[in-house]
């Protein structure tokens, strides 16, 4: 191994545990509860195929070709419409960024945004890519605390008094790693709070189409008059994240500045990939797409629960109305790292809850993936979990 002096920055940084962990899950055969990918049977490979032929056909040189850094005019011009009908969020062009998956968008708004020492409120637990992205921006994350209903607006509130934060960052629908959604009061104050205390908000909603019951939620950027909500969405759970489309919708300076970070980091995202998405918008099969998947999400997670359910050592768990992911504990004081170790030799992963937790700890907790195992993988890999959890 080489020798180097790498940047101060990156010395906390040790990489995903969750990843480390995922290591050991490799092994042919194993049932996988670990991941957060959308299922196969919902990648739409033949209408991206039909799609990418005729985009080749008709405009095959511009495809191939560099294309802006502020996004192929065509799917900006359809993203305007998505984020309203989606999201309730009424954007113009000026404050539209097509990016390379949300996880970029996240990039760009710490590298343009935040100094090191700066504080960050997240939530905890969260999205463990995200919180280590803003730990190489060298934030200081400060937890907030959060119920069934999202964050807790009080705690909110005295933590902003208390450090002063730049930047919020939340997963307001079907959170990950607890598939909890904030209440739309809650969403409102939220952007009252930013406003009021000059906060920006990193709204991150990459599972909000992927709803199995009740209402669609407006986003916390539908409520933001001060242009002090950035919105991250994505088109990875819902078309394919091969592609690696994503946006952020956000105020035009902000997406200005993001939009010249972007430059040095990948010039722009593919063109080709940003037409697919475009077409696949403008043609009306996001829906059709969208509601087949949930169908069969929704019956997966329906059998994993029914599977929680009959865990004796599980003494808590999340009932989501959609995403991937349901979130469990055990008791307070146990480790679930014994149980996970126990699940992998007898060929069923799920994670351990502890690094989603920016401040440490949470041992008890895990997450559980339904969307990429059928109702009869889920139904043995939840029998070999009873057995592993319930016999000591």
């Amino acid at each position: 191994m080489g020798d180097f002096t790498f940047a101060k920055r990156m010395e906390p940084i040790t990489g995903s545990a969750i990843r480390e962990l995922l290591k050991l899950t490799a092994k042919p055969g194993m049932i996988s509860f670990a991941g957060g990918n959308p299922g196969n049977f919902s990648l739409p490979d033949e209408e991206v195929a039909e799609i990418i032929q005729e985009l080749l056909k008709t405009n095959g040189k511009n495809m191939l070709q560099y294309g802006p850094t502020e996004g192929y005019a065509p799917l900006v011009y359809e993203l305007q419409k998505y984020i309203l009908e989606e999201f309730g969020a009424e954007v113009v062009k000026d404050e539209i960024l097509p990016v390379t998956g949300s996880s970029q968008a996240m990039d760009l708004i710490c590298k343009a945004y935040l100094n090191p020492g700066d504080n960050v409120i997240v939530e905890s637990p969260s999205f463990i890519g995200n919180l280590q992205c803003l730990k190489i921006y060298e934030a200081n994350l400060i937890p907030v605390k959060s119920d069934d209903k999202g964050i807790i607006i009080e705690d909110l509130e005295r933590l902003i008094n208390k450090y002063n934060p730049k930047m919020l960052y939340t997963i307001p629908t079907f959170q990950n790693p607890t598939g909890i959604s904030m209440s739309i009061d809650r969403r409102e104050k939220i952007a009252e709070l930013a406003a009021k205390y000059n906060m920006l908000v990193a709204e991150d909603d990459p599972y909000h189409s992927l709803r199995y019951s009740g209402e669609n939620l407006p986003a916390i950027k539908s409520f933001d008059k001060h242009g002090k909500v950035a919105l991250l969405g994505s088109f990875s759970k819902v078309i394919s994240p091969g592609l690696r489309v994503g946006f952020m919708a956000g105020d035009a300076a902000l997406i200005k500045k993001c939009t010249i970070c972007k430059q040095s980091a990948d010039v722009h995202t593919p063109t080709l990939n940003q037409a697919v998405v475009a077409e696949f918008l403008k043609r009306g099969l996001l829906k059709p797409n969208v509601e087949k998947a949930c169908e069969v999400y929704k019956q997966q997670m329906d059998t994993m629960l029914e599977g929680l359910s009959q865990i004796k050592a599980v003494v808590k768990y999340t009932v989501p109305a959609g995403g991937l992911f349901i979130f469990g504990e055990i008791k307070e004081g146990e480790n679930v790292e014994k149980y996970f170790r126990k699940a992998v030799d007898r060929g069923v992963a799920f994670v351990p809850g502890s690094p989603f937790h920016p401040e440490g700890g949470h041992e008890n907790t895990f997450r559980l993936n339904f969307s990429n195992s059928d109702i009869d993988t889920i139904k043995k890999g939840m029998q070999i979990l009873k057995e592993c959890f319930d016999n000591n």
